[in-house]
């Protein structure tokens, strides 16, 4: 069959490790160890790859939420094609485009009203190895996670074919996301290769939930505040003919004012609201007190040098112990943070 030119095969290939972990209902739908897996695969303009994604889905995939997310390529056609001679997969369409979060969000909705048990997400790009879908879903199927995503990070290997700037962009937003989540233990927040239990989605506010590309960094947060359990497992990165609609430039510095916000927001709702913890108190302090000792440094600096003024060591002795005061009381609240979130993350 053709869109145009072009033929399109149907072939839901993919596999997993263990064939007595896949099966089949009484029903005739699909089952990967007695579970309801659905897969979210959210697409913008990726007519090229779109097809080998779909092509790739596992046969255990029960549901296949396809969003095309107001493409002005033929993303929506190819989509609407597959739809037509495969049943598991269901397409939405977006229209205009509403960034990735929001691409993702629609087919979690659409896979807690059809009582799936978990969901994947697979982007139309085709980066997602399917053959590491089952590492994904075990750890939640074992009750040992509520979400599970890739980590491309753990090894010089894992990161093959991505470049040193894209390393550094990602683990900068590693740390600013440990600390705004709380995941201490988590690593590349920025792997869109995830899965997760619907009785989580079911729990968390995902109209909510940022929909722009931090959506990844934002979903952790919401997932900490609600107690949920997160698991990293390793996946090597896979780039092939795809470009990252990321530039780490523009990016990093939106996500940082995102990760601020999330970061007081969690602290408020967590620490204050919800329970009370005397980190909040620490972290202010060391908040105010920190950059208050920089700046007495730097004025410090300027009458010795500036104005001649001979109170170098006065000012900056006293300027420098409220730095190191400052600092210590992040570090006391960073330490308390990972007492609190320490079974939460692995």
């Amino acid at each position: 069959m053709s869109i145009g030119t072009e033929s399109v095969a149907l072939s839901g290939g993919g596999a997993t490790d263990d064939p007595c972990a896949v099966s089949v209902a009484g029903d005739g739908a699909p089952r990967y160890r007695e579970k309801r897996v659905a897969v979210v695969v959210p697409a913008y303009n990726e007519e090229t790859l779109i097809k080998e994604t779909l092509d790739g889905i596992p046969a255990y995939v029960e549901k296949v939420y396809a969003v095309d997310d107001g493409s002005a390529d033929r993303t929506g056609a190819i989509i609407d094609l597959y739809a037509r001679h495969d049943p598991r997969i269901v397409p939405i369409h977006h229209d205009p485009n509403r960034g990735v979060g929001a691409a993702i969000t629609s087919g979690y909705h659409r896979a807690v009203e059809d009582e799936m048990d978990l969901v994947a997400v697979m982007a139309g790009d085709n980066q997602m190895d399917p053959t590491y879908l089952p590492s994904l879903l075990d750890p939640i199927v074992d009750g040992k996670a509520d979400y599970t995503k890739g980590n491309r990070l753990i090894s010089e290997d894992y990161r093959t074919g991505m470049s040193k700037w894209r390393s550094l962009g990602n683990s900068v937003l590693t740390f600013l996301t440990k600390i705004a989540s709380g995941y201490w233990q988590m690593m590349d927040p920025q792997n869109g290769y995830t899965a997760v239990s619907t009785k989580a989605l079911a729990t968390l506010p995902l109209d909510h939930v940022y929909q722009g590309y931090g959506y990844c960094n934002n979903l952790l947060v919401w997932m900490n505040i609600h107690g949920m359990s997160v698991k990293d497992v390793a996946i090597p990165a896979r780039y092939g003919q795809e470009k990252s609609g990321i530039r780490y430039s523009t990016y990093i510095p939106k996500v940082s004012r995102l990760l601020l916000g999330n970061f007081l927001f969690r602290l408020k709702t967590k620490y204050v609201q919800m329970s009370f913890h005397p980190l909040v108190f620490f972290y202010a302090a060391g908040a105010v007190l920190t950059p208050l000792g920089v700046l007495g440094g730097l004025v410090a600096l300027w009458e010795k040098f500036a104005m001649g003024y001979p109170v170098l060591f006065v000012h900056g002795g006293l300027s420098f112990l409220v730095f190191v005061f400052g600092a210590q009381c992040l570090f006391f609240a960073m330490f308390f943070d990972m007492q609190a979130n320490g079974q939460q993350s692995s």
